[in-house]
């Protein structure tokens, strides 16, 4: 999961670096998941941690663009 002083440099991003910062994330989930698949996965607990760390980019994504709405 992203320590606090990466969740305030999310919070300090503009909309197209949140959107790349979350296809470098995705890419990294697949990734892994082509490594769980073949068995060389050695630490799957790191799924969990990027499938949550995409999900605090969206989080961030909706935040700023409910405001600039």
């Amino acid at each position: 999961m992203l320590k606090k002083e990466d969740i305030s440099k999310l919070k300090s991003m503009s909309i197209d670096e949140l959107f790349v910062k979350r296809d470098e994330l995705r890419k990294e989930l697949m990734d892994l998941r082509f490594q769980k698949s073949s068995g060389q996965l050695t630490t799957p607990h790191f799924i969990k941690k990027v499938r949550r760390n995409i999900a605090m980019v969206e989080t961030e994504i909706t935040k700023k663009g409910n405001n600039n709405a």
